[in-house]
């Protein structure tokens, strides 16, 4: 999600590999895996990707998040719509205790 959303973000602007990987401070092919989905990009990536390809930093947060979750509870698949309902429903405490 996350890693398709950039690589189609930085064609559309076309912009080379090796650019964004200067930015990040990474070789291209540590970039490249990035796009492929090989390799999760760390969160601080997310700010410099938005100034780069001029786009929205909520949109790529909530795709890296996703994507964050998801490699979470890849092993354990059968349990993954359990655990969501459980994790949807700690959230909602958290916030209702704020509020």
């Amino acid at each position: 999600m996350f890693s398709e959303r950039i690589k189609q973000l930085r064609e559309e602007q076309g912009l080379p590999l090796r650019k964004l990987a200067a930015a990040l401070d990474i070789d291209t092919a540590s970039y490249c895996k990035i796009e492929k989905g090989e390799r999760r990009a760390r969160k601080e990536y997310i700010f410099i990707i938005v100034e780069l390809l001029q786009a929205d930093y909520e949109e790529l947060l909530k795709l890296w998040l996703a994507d964050q979750v998801s490699a979470v509870v890849a092993d354990e698949e059968r349990l993954s719509n359990e655990v969501f309902k459980m994790a949807k429903e700690n959230l909602k405490n958290k916030y209702d205790k704020k509020v």
